[in-house]
């Protein structure tokens, strides 16, 4: 653990935030008082589930029909 202050902190923002996720617990104060704590988020994994939409979306048979306001175009 370290304790910076503020100007310190936004002048090397990168490398504090590596030594955060490096698990490094890095303070930040203003006027020597500690008043952030600067840790990574913990990453949440998600699942994908297959098939939510089944069902829920349909397709007409000339779907990929000309459309005739854009015959000018072709």
């Amino acid at each position: 653990m370290h304790q910076i202050n503020i100007h310190e902190a936004k002048t090397n923002l990168s490398k504090l935030i590596q030594e955060a996720l490096n698990g490094e617990e890095v303070i930040i104060a203003k006027g020597n008082k500690p008043v952030v704590k600067l840790v990574p988020l913990q990453q949440q994994k998600v699942t994908r589930q297959l098939g939510l939409a089944k069902g829920k979306i349909t397709m007409t048979d000339d779907f990929d029909a000309p459309l005739d306001d854009f015959s000018a175009y072709m």
